[in-house]
């Protein structure tokens, strides 16, 4: 296996608990998988059973995933104009942490919030709340804010957007946010994936650094560029085709980088999946 495969996976199901998803990866082929660690759309917060988490860092090993990552709740808005809100997904978002801590997983992928009223003040609410929930649960877990394809207020369509949000954050907690970069987002959101990714990349070491990104999401689109639509398609059978994600696989700088695909499951989740990993390997 060439080293750019080594941290390739698919996002798993966690049905029946997360110590069921390193399974589900090993029998797609990944070497890496990103799950969630509770319901996505519900508030409701599980208690960590010490033998759940004793199961899953036993099946990590058996199975030999190379590393999970964890992705936070659909419910979440930590820039809320809503103090009610903004304190329930601090409140969950710390639970998130926590999980993942107790787990052993590294990072929690999160999407940026909707700042709702005014763009500047929102922003401002989102990098205190990562801040805050980040001092509340020290250890070596991290967050890794992942850029958006940017419907309506939505943060994260921008590189500088990105960069603004670690920014805000105290130095103290800062070198623990690194950041996720999806392709469907970013092609969504106006950058130029199919014609030029190696430059897109290029911009987003120059403005954010390329040493912050630690995962990419590697998604075909049905939507249009530019178009700020969230639409996952196969891989290669998209508006995004096949190159640019052949271009991301044999980009030497991109060798340790963990990529996830989270493309469609259909009505055969472990054939397509394993489709799609075997597609990008093909590509590298």
């Amino acid at each position: 296996m060439t080293p750019a495969l080594d941290l390739l996976g698919a996002h798993v199901s966690t049905d029946g608990g997360v110590s069921t998803g390193p399974a589900r990866g090993a029998e797609v082929g990944a070497r890496a998988i990103q799950l969630f660690t509770k319901t996505p759309n519900q508030w409701r917060e599980p208690p960590i059973v010490p033998d759940e988490v004793e199961r899953f860092k036993s099946e990590m090993a058996r199975t030999g995933i190379a590393v999970a990552v964890a992705h936070d709740s659909y419910l979440i808005n930590l820039a809320s104009p809503d103090d009610k809100l903004r304190a329930r997904s601090l409140k969950c978002f710390k639970g998130e942490l926590q999980r993942c801590l107790a787990y052993g997983i590294p990072y929690v992928v999160s999407h940026p919030g909707n700042f709702m009223d005014d763009h500047d003040a929102g922003l401002r609410r989102n990098a205190e709340a990562y801040a805050t929930a980040l001092a509340e649960v020290p250890g070596a877990v991290g967050v890794l804010i992942e850029g958006t394809a940017g419907a309506g207020t939505a943060l994260g369509r921008s590189f500088e957007e990105l960069r603004d949000l670690r920014n805000g954050m105290t130095e103290e907690v800062r070198e623990r946010v690194g950041f996720c970069l999806d392709t469907a987002h970013l092609h969504a959101a106006g950058y130029d994936v199919v014609g030029d990714v190696g430059g897109v990349l290029d911009e987003f070491d120059r403005v954010v650094g390329l040493a912050h990104l630690k995962c990419f999401h590697l998604n075909d689109s049905k939507a249009a560029p530019g178009s700020r639509l969230d639409r996952h398609e196969w891989i290669g059978e998209g508006t995004i085709g096949a190159e640019p994600f052949r271009r991301i696989l044999q980009d030497a700088r991109l060798t340790k980088i963990i990529k996830i695909i989270e493309t469609p499951k259909g009505d055969d989740p472990v054939h397509h999946d394993r489709r799609m990993l075997e597609r990008l390997r093909s590509y590298a």
